[in-house]
C-alpha cells in the first residue's frame, strides 16, 4: 500500500480527531476521513506509516443511514473546507460518536468505565433559550471565526489538515452577521483575519498580517469588548479568548455550579488558566467571602480578570500555572495549606491538557475537589488518570456539544480527594 492508492474499506469505529477506523486486507489500521462506522467506502491513501495509514473517502459504496448532505458543501473542484469534520453525519449520531470517543479515552487512559452522554445546549438550557433556538441544528453558533489569506490574496478557511486556503460562499457555522461580513471580504494582507461578535452584536474585524523575520510586533492598544453571562459582564480584548458558541459560557458555568454546589466560605479557591475570570466568578458566587485566586499567563487577560472580579476581592496573577504552583508550594504557610485543603481548584487548560507536572503540583496542595474543564477527551482522560494515581477519584462528568459539526467535545469533570 502506497500513498495515492485507492482501496475499499469497511469502517468499524471512530477515533479521536474526527477520523474513523478501518483495516486494510493485511491488517494495518487505516484512519479514514469523511466516513461513518458501518459504511463501506473507497478511500485514497494520503499517508503511510509503519503501523497505520491515513486515507480520505472518495466514494461511499454502502452508506450509513446517518449520512446527510455535508453542512458545508464542497467548492469548485470538490475541495472541502475544514472545521466541520463531522458535517456529513446527522447531529444525534455525531453526539453518540463523541460520547464513544470519551468512553474509550477514559477506559484507556484513566482505567475508568464512564457513561456520559454528550448533550446539546438545548438539553440543558431549553429549546426556547435565545442562544439555543437559533442553533438547534448545529449551525450558526460561532461568535468567532478565523479566516486565512494566502499569498495570492485568497480569503477563506483552510482545507482539512492543510494550510491551503479554500474560498467559500458561506460560513454555516458562524452567526449570520459574521457570515455576511466574511463573504463580503475582498482584500486583506497575507496572514489571518479574525471576525468577532461580542454581546453588543457588532462585528469586529481583526486583521493579523503575516510577520516576517525581523518585523516588529504592532503596539496598538487592543479594543476591549464586553461579554455577558446572565447578569454579569466581563471585559475581554476583542481578540482575546472567549467561548465561541453563543450559549457556551452560560452552559459551562452552569455545569460547574451543578458539579460543585455550595462551597466553604472559609477556604482558599484557585482558578487556574483563568482567562478573564469567567469560572472564577462562578467560584466567587459559590463561596461568598472565600479567598479566591485566578492565574493566567496572558497579562492582558489577567488585567481584565482583576476588574471583572473586583466585587469578590479576587487576586488575579499574571503567571504560568506551573510557576504559580511551585511558588505556592514553597511559600504557603500552614494556615494557607489548611485553607487550600478546604477549597477547590478549577482548571481550564489549553487543548493539550494540564499535564503531569501541573497535576502533581496541584495534588500536592491537596484541594478537597478539582473541577476540570476540557475540550480534548484524551488530554482530560490522561490527566484524570494522573489525578487518580495521586489520591483523587472522579465524582461526576458532564459532556456538551458546543462545537457541532466538528469532532471537539467539551467536558466538565469533578474529582474528589
Amino acid at each position: 500500500m502506497e500513498k495515492g492508492d485507492q482501496i475499499e474499506l469497511d469502517v468499524t469505529g471512530v477515533a479521536h480527531g474526527g477520523v474513523f477506523v478501518a483495516r486494510e486486507p493485511e491488517g494495518r489500521v487505516v484512519f479514514v476521513a469523511d466516513a461513518i462506522p458501518g459504511e463501506r467506502v473507497r478511500a485514497r491513501i494520503t499517508e503511510v506509516k509503519k503501523s497505520f495509514a491515513r486515507a480520505e473517502t472518495v466514494d461511499v459504496l454502502d452508506a450509513s443511514p446517518d449520512r446527510v448532505p455535508h453542512v458545508w458543501p464542497a467548492v469548485a473542484g470538490g475541495e472541502q473546507p475544514g472545521g466541520a469534520d463531522l458535517g456529513h453525519i446527522a447531529l444525534p449520531r455525531q453526539r453518540e460518536l463523541k460520547a464513544q470517543v470519551l468512553r474509550e479515552a477514559f477506559a484507556k487512559f484513566a482505567d475508568l468505565e464512564i457513561d456520559a452522554p454528550v448533550l446539546g445546549p438545548e438539553a440543558v438550557l431549553g429549546g426556547d433559550h435565545p442562544d439555543v433556538a437559533a442553533t438547534r441544528d448545529g449551525l450558526r453558533y460561532r461568535t468567532r471565526i478565523s479566516l486565512h489569506v494566502d499569498d495570492r490574496g485568497r480569503i477563506g478557511p483552510f482545507a482539512p489538515r492543510s494550510h491551503r486556503v479554500v474560498e467559500v460562499g458561506d460560513h454555516p457555522l458562524a452567526t449570520p452577521e459574521i457570515a455576511e461580513v466574511a463573504v463580503a471580504l475582498r482584500s486583506a494582507p497575507e496572514g489571518r483575519v479574525d471576525l468577532v461578535q461580542p454581546a453588543d452584536g457588532g462585528i469586529r474585524t481583526l486583521r493579523r498580517p503575516a510577520r516576517r523575520p525581523g518585523d516588529r510586533a504592532p503596539r496598538e492598544e487592543p479594543e476591549v469588548v464586553v461579554e455577558a453571562v446572565a447578569d454579569r459582564e466581563f471585559q475581554v480584548d476583542a481578540g482575546g479568548f472567549w467561548q465561541v458558541h453563543r450559549a457556551a459560557a452560560e452552559l459551562l458555568t452552569g455545569a460547574v455550579r451543578r458539579g460543585l454546589g455550595p462551597l466553604d466560605s472559609d477556604a482558599w479557591n484557585l482558578d487556574l488558566y483563568g482567562g478573564v475570570g469567567l469560572f472564577a466568578a462562578t467560584l466567587g458566587e459559590l463561596a461568598e467571602g472565600a479567598r479566591l485566586t485566578t492565574v493566567e499567563s496572558s497579562q492582558r487577560a489577567s488585567l481584565h480578570a482583576e476588574q471583572n472580579l473586583a466585587d469578590f476581592g479576587a487576586e488575579a496573577l499574571d503567571l504560568r500555572v506551573e510557576h504559580f504552583l511551585t511558588q505556592l508550594s514553597n511559600q504557603a504557610s500552614l494556615l494557607d495549606r489548611e485553607m487550600l485543603t478546604r477549597g477547590v481548584a478549577l482548571l481550564d487548560p489549553p487543548r493539550s491538557g494540564a499535564g503531569r507536572d501541573v497535576v502533581e503540583g496541584l495534588a500536592d496542595l491537596g484541594p478537597s475537589r478539582v473541577a476540570y474543564i476540557a475540550c480534548d477527551p484524551v488530554a482530560l482522560a490522561r490527566d484524570v488518570g494522573t489525578f487518580r494515581g495521586l489520591g483523587y477519584e472522579l465524582e461526576s462528568l458532564q459532556a456538551f456539544d458546543i462545537f457541532p459539526q466538528s469532532h471537539h467535545v467539551e467536558a466538565v469533570a469533578v474529582l474528589t480527594r
